[in-house]
This record gives C-alpha cells, sequence and structure tokens, in this order.
C-alpha cells in the first residue's frame, strides 16, 4: 500500500514539476554554474517526495532505516543526481550557491535557523518542501508559508 501511495505521489507531482518554470537568477548575483541541472533539481523533487511516509531516525540516510533532515538530502541528491551533499545542516547552510527568495525553484534546499542553521529540506514548488521533521514522525510535505514556517529564518542553497 505504501509503495502504491508513494507511486500515486511521484506521478501526481511528475505532472505538477512539468509545468513548473525555472526562475532567473537574482540581479547582482554572479552566474555560477550550478553542480547538476535544471532537470536533476526536478528529478530531486520528485524522488524527495516519493519518500514521503518513510520514518524518521536521528543520523538515519536510508529507506530502510528511516532519515533526518540532512540524510534525507544526501540521499535524494545521490540517487537521483549522484551528487554529493554535505552531512550536517550546518554544512549543508553553506553549501552550492545563496540564492534569493524570490528566485526559489524546484530542488533548491530550504535552510531554517539563520546563523545557527537548525533544519534543511528540499523545495518542490508551490511553496512546499519535503524534509524529515523530528523524531517520532516521517518525511512530510509541508508548506514554507505555513503557520510554523513562515516566521523561521529561511535561507535557500541551490546545489
Amino acid at each position: 500500500m505504501l509503495i502504491l501511495r508513494r507511486s500515486i505521489t511521484v506521478c501526481a507531482w511528475l505532472v505538477l514539476a512539468a509545468c513548473s518554470s525555472t526562475a532567473p537568477l537574482p540581479v547582482g548575483r554572479s552566474a555560477r554554474p550550478s553542480l547538476i541541472s535544471a532537470e536533476q533539481s526536478r528529478d530531486a523533487a520528485i524522488h524527495a517526495m516519493g519518500l514521503v511516509g518513510t520514518p524518521y531516525r536521528y543520523g538515519g540516510n536510508t529507506v530502510d532505516g528511516g532519515f533526518d533532515c540532512s540524510g534525507l538530502i544526501a540521499f535524494v541528491y545521490r540517487e537521483s543526481a549522484g551528487l554529493a551533499t554535505p552531512r550536517t545542516v550546518a554544512q549543508l547552510a553553506g553549501f552550492g550557491d545563496m540564492v534569493s527568495r524570490d528566485a526559489l525553484r524546484t530542488g533548491d534546499l530550504v535552510i531554517f535557523g539563520g546563523n545557527r542553521p537548525t533544519h534543511a529540506g528540499i523545495y518542490v514548488g508551490e511553496n512546499r518542501f519535503v524534509h524529515a521533521p523530528s523524531t517520532g514522525g516521517e518525511v512530510r510535505l509541508d508548506r514554507i508559508d505555513g503557520p510554523y514556517w513562515s516566521r523561521q529564518r529561511m535561507d535557500v542553497r541551490r546545489p
């Protein structure tokens, strides 16, 4: 049943991802090439959505063992784009390029907490991100403009 639910979720997001557009870089930013293509970014977002419902586990980085937030990101980018990402939220806060919130696109990393980053997820479009939030929970899809996350300082990193 879990596989069927994930398959349906992935199919729905494939349709939505095909309709999404890529936002331009903010004016005045250096246009250093991304480590991955826009297509790989979309693939990472779709892969992340397929993991919704996987149990949370502190230090976890596998489907069978569960995920914490940085383990989820490491697994998704390794499997979907062949990209090694840092393993801690603090390291993720300096990974890739800083992007303005206005330029947020599917596959970008959203890092919460500002100078002391505490949490991270993968942006999947339409103000939503996939993340592994807490002990006892599971990987889920949340809104960055929701009541809790909209009050948190958020930085955007593009691998």
